[in-house]
């Protein structure tokens, strides 16, 4: 599975890029809008039952900057997974950073206005604009970090499950539907924070050969 991770200048990673930056671009010019806004109205009138609401509510704060850190620093302890729990640590810090910045000051795109008609949930929902202070929507802090993770941890798990690896990305979508079913963002922004996420621990994952490191340790 060495191609799984696509080098820097490669068709793939250039693909990536293209598509985020054009979907960046949809985005910021509200082209999306209507899309947006019919699809997250559509998620308020569901919301009320409230197993669902708590399983909604359950997987967003998982996503949250801390719990995440916490399961990077865990894989980074341990001596077999330290090189993957580097990567997983940066890609989180980066991406978090990064995508921050883009949702506060490039996109600039509000987060939905829409009041949560669902079950009273234990604590209030994880907006995750603690990074720079903003509000901002484009693209998802949450998304990006749950595909950073799927992407290494798929890729560590490749060789020895040639089919089931594509499981850990239940993951990040599970986290993109809790974001739209809260309200928190629209679905441009997850498939957005899909992509960054991807982007992010691609490029540390070259960086940082963990291919080689892999094959080294044969995890």
């Amino acid at each position: 599975m060495q191609k799984f991770i696509f080098e820097i200048r490669s068709r793939g990673f250039f693909l990536l890029v293209i598509a985020f930056l054009i979907m960046a671009g949809l985005v910021y010019s509200e082209i999306t809008e209507e899309f947006d806004r019919s699809s997250i109205l559509h998620f308020q009138s569901v919301a009320g039952n409230a197993p669902l609401d708590l399983s909604m509510w359950f997987l967003t704060e998982i996503g949250g900057i801390i719990p995440i850190m916490i399961f990077c620093f865990v894989m980074f302890a341990w001596r077999k997974t330290r090189r993957m729990g580097l990567i997983m640590l940066l890609a989180i810090l980066i991406g978090t950073v990064v995508a921050g910045y883009l949702k506060d000051y490039a996109v600039e795109r509000p987060r939905p206005d829409l009041e949560y008609l669902g079950s009273e949930l234990p604590i209030e929902i994880e907006s995750d604009t603690t990074v720079l202070g903003g509000k901002g929507s484009f693209p998802s802090g949450h998304v990006t970090r749950a595909s950073a993770l799927a992407f290494v941890l798929g890729y560590a798990l490749s060789d020895r499950f040639p089919r089931g690896w594509i499981l850990v990305w239940i993951f990040p979508v599970s986290m993109a539907l809790s974001r739209i079913y809260l309200l928190q963002h629209y679905p441009m922004d997850v498939i957005g924070g899909i992509l960054f996420g991807i982007i992010i621990a691609g490029i540390l994952a070259n960086k940082l050969k963990l291919s080689e490191y892999l094959n080294k340790s044969k995890i």
